[in-house]
Order: C-alpha cells, then structure tokens, then sequence
C-alpha cells in the first residue's frame, strides 16, 4: 500500500520510516521511498515529508519493457547529443532501431576542457561550448529536472538518469537534481551503452540540411569539421534535436523551407547572493541543518512579468556564448552545491510585437543584439558587465564590489547593465527585484550582482510538427526538443525525444 505523510525530523534517520509506515501497516517489513520533500512552511518546525510504497514481502524493481520493429529504417538520424538527442538515441536502441548520432561538438571530456580555455583564455569554439557539444547545454548547468510537465515519460527519465550512474535519490525527491560534475559522467555512460548497442556517435560533425524528394527525406547533408568536407548521409528518418542555440540551424531549414513561427522568449541577467543568505531567508536557525536553499520567484509588479529561473544553490555564473562578438551567462553548480554563492537567472518576458518584422528569426536578431551589446560594455574580451543592485535600482553605474562577489570566470567590468534592455524591461526588472524581496528577504540586497545578459532562456522560434510529429515539409524529418519549441529543460527534453523515438519506431513496426 501507498502511504503518505509520514515525517522525519531534521537529524533523523531515514531507518526510522520503516517503523513509521509498520505503524500505519500491520505486518510491513519492507519500504521503498516514492516521494521525497522539505517542508519548510514554519521555520520553526521544519520537516522531511516522505510517500512510501510499504509491503510485507521484498518490493521488486520495476522493468520496463519496448515493443520492437519488425523492419529496419533505411538510416536514422538524430541530429544533437543534447538530453532530447541521446534519450531519442537510448529509445529507438530499446525498439531494435540503431541509430547514427551527429554532434558538432566534442565528446564531453574534451568539451570540458575547451571550456576551461574559454573561461580562462577566452578562446572561443563556436563549436564546441557551453551551448554545443555531448550532453547538450544542460550538461554545464545545476542538472536540475524538476519539471511543471505531467508527460509520464518524465518516470522513465529519472530512471534512465540513475541507471546511467546518476545519485539514487533523483527518482523520488520533490527538486532532483544530478549536479555538472555527475551529469559529465552520466552522458559518458549513454555514449558507451550507444556504442556497444550498435548505434554510432559522430563527433565533430555538423548538420548543413536535408535532401527531400516527392517530400519524402532523403539524406542528410553533413560537414566533418575537421576536415571541412561536405556530404550526404541517406537517410529515411532524422531527428532534429538541435538545441536552443542552433542558429545557423534554424537559417539553414528556413532556406530549405520549412515551416517554422516566431515565440516569446525572456532575457535578464544573473543575480548572485551570498547562499548564507538565501539559508537564512529560506530556513532560518535551522539552515545548517540542511542542504542548500533555492527559491522561485514569480512578480507583476512591473510593466512585463518577470521571473527566475535555473536557480543554483552553492553555485557560479559561467560564461555560455557560442557566437563571436556576444556575451552570454548562464548558472552551474556541482551535486555538493557548497559554493559561496547563489545565483539564479532573473528574467523579463519579451513579446513578439518587441522584435516583430516578418523575419521569423527576427528574436534571434534581438537576442544577438543584447549579446553584442553586453560584449561591448564589458570591454570587448567576453569579460562580463557586472551592477550592485542598490546601484541598479538607483539608476547608476557601480565602480566597486561589496559583500558579493562575482563568480563570472572570463573577467567581470563594473558597469551599469539596464542599457542593454529596452527601458520598460529595465524598469520591470527593478520593480520586480524590490516584489521579490518582500517574500524572500535580502532578494534586493545592497551587493547582491546582476551579470549581463542572460538570453538564452528558451528557442525564439518553432519548428513545426503535425501530430504524428513529422515535418509537414517532409516525411522522415522529426523537429524535437527544446531547439525545436517543444520542451524547456532536461527533463521535458529528454520526454520528448522519448516521444519521437517512439513515432519513428511506429513506423516501423
């Protein structure tokens, strides 16, 4: 039987449930957890709130079984290595479909260490970054996977995660989260399973287009980057799991045709706390008690809604451009979250009447322009503007740091970061800042930073798909993903290559 509600105390042994559920449950000798969460309502009675499976005799894991084809694809494709990519990839190996997957990036050893060179020597891959490589860009990130998707599928994620090495408790806390440092592992040990499955990982390989006729895929057309060489690749199925950055993606299927329509997005900044700070508001005396605090913040004080995002306890604002010219930043931290600070995207809604001009790409234009514009004040080295929030609010330039510092590794210039938004984005975010803190207290502290710019919150464009989630330019080819408009974060991204993998594998059996 399911049972629900039984607490823990904080510094109490989980051993302690099985007690608690035998309580509820004559005869229960055995317990696996289901749902894990804090609940911190009443700083003064704060407690861990479990869902328990409880069962008289040994609970069995769950097995999941895949109907296979029954015919084999001429060639399937999966463009991207990305959670959408390499769980379509870990799908169609489940349904007897070997797939081939191409990624412009690097494996993600190798693309760890291009980063490191980015962030240090500000030598730039545009290529091979925080956007692009193996594991897509939620590999440099908090790895978090919680998701406001109800997709069934999003089980079976969670269980794919820590069958691939990922920590356990992922499967049944309230906010999983795998952490950078155990998602580069994790990825390491899709791409081996791929491999000795029968499919194949080309790296270093990039997606040019397609080859349609009688609307029927083709091939694809691929470039080795170490080579510069151009080709084709017959195909009768492609998965275009491309990411949210792929720019030069999104020109080269508007070329060949494909429908595709402009969607809002958001862009902001970092802002970075003292994590001490966030315990304390959050948890209050009992913080040391406890992992480090997120938080989520929503406010329509201002003229625009704005919001956070990708919050990173114990974490580090990290440089994520994958242009040359533009500044981008993102969050990371590590499974011990046990940084100084914390730091979360602090973002403002942009509507499509902002950058509306009949270019369906005219957001990827608005974006760039922030990026430029936040490569420029910072001096032109991919260094990073950097504002004090008392000085944002009061409408000035910061020339020193204070209690916060700033965690951006490129280099950071103190500046005045509103001016690469339009004014009432500017304002919404100010407004927005003094509305949050009066539900997390010390959101608006004097030295808690904003960095510039944060604007790859979502893809400005979709790439659209019928029902049986094909092109309507052409059989065979799969839009999917975030890149494509059809999820937002790792969880969501890895449910829908779920999702396709099984339509390419319906057409088979």
């Amino acid at each position: 039987m399911r049972i629900d509600g039984l607490k823990l105390r904080l510094g109490e042994s989980e051993e302690k449930l099985l007690e608690r559920a035998a309580a509820k449950m004559r005869g229960c000798r055995y317990i696996r957890i289901l749902k894990k969460s804090l609940d911190a309502r009443d700083k003064r009675d704060i407690a861990w709130v479990y869902s328990v499976e409880a069962s008289k005799s040994p609970i069995p894991e769950p097995v999941r079984t895949y109907p296979q084809v029954t015919r084999q694809p001429r060639r399937a494709v999966v463009v991207g290595s990305g959670p959408a990519g390499l769980f379509c990839a870990l799908r169609l190996l489940a349904g007897g479909i070997r797939p081939l997957v191409v990624e412009r990036g690097k494996r993600v050893e190798e693309r760890a260490a291009q980063n490191a060179r980015f962030f240090t020597e500000r030598a730039l891959d545009e290529d091979c970054n925080v956007q692009f490589g193996e594991g897509g860009a939620g590999t440099f990130s908090d790895g978090k996977l919680n998701t406001q998707t109800r997709d069934p599928r999003n089980a079976e994620v969670l269980e794919t995660f820590v069958r691939f090495g990922a920590p356990p408790e992922i499967a049944y806390l309230n906010k999983p989260h795998i952490g950078s440092d155990n998602l580069r592992k994790v990825v390491a040990n899709m791409r081996r399973y791929i491999l000795e499955q029968g499919g194949e990982m080309r790296f270093g390989c990039r997606f040019e287009g397609t080859v349609v006729h009688g609307g029927k895929l083709q091939a694809v057309r691929l470039r080795d980057l170490a080579t510069g060489q151009e080709y084709e690749e017959a195909a009768s199925d492609a998965v275009l799991a491309i990411g949210h950055s792929s720019r030069d993606t999104f020109e080269a299927l508007r070329r060949e045709g494909y429908a595709m329509e402009p969607r809002e997005f958001a862009v902001g900044v970092r802002i970075e706390h003292l994590q001490s700070r966030i315990d304390t508001a959050q948890y209050g005396a009992a913080s040391a008690l406890l992992p480090a605090a997120d938080y989520k913040l929503v406010s329509h004080a201002g003229a625009r809604s704005a919001f956070t995002f990708c919050m990173c306890p114990g974490g580090v604002v990290i440089p994520a451009a994958s242009e040359h010219g533009g500044v981008v930043v993102n969050g990371m931290s590590d499974y011990a979250r046990d940084g100084k600070n914390a730091n979360s995207a602090l973002l403002v809604q942009i509507r499509k009447e902002d950058f509306a001009s009949g270019d369906v790409l005219a957001g990827v234009a608005f974006q760039r322009r922030i990026e430029r514009a936040a490569f420029a004040l910072g001096g032109g080295t991919y260094a990073a503007p950097v504002q004090r929030v008392e000085d944002f609010l009061a409408g000035r330039a910061t020339r020193a740091f204070g209690e916060v510092l700033p965690t951006y590794a490129a280099g950071v210039v103190p500046a005045d970061v509103s001016g690469l938004f339009l004014p009432d984005v500017a304002d919404s975010m100010r407004a927005a800042i003094t509305d949050m803190d009066r539900r997390l207290h010390g959101f608006a502290h004097a030295d808690a930073l904003l960095t510039g710019a944060e604007t790859r919150f979502s893809s400005p464009v979709r790439i659209l798909r019928g029902q049986d989630l094909q092109s309507p330019c052409a059989q065979g080819v799969y839009p999917c993903g975030e890149g494509c408009g059809y999820s937002g974060g790792i969880t969501s991204s890895a449910a829908d290559g779920i999702r396709v993998a099984e339509a390419v594998c319906a057409r088979y059996s």
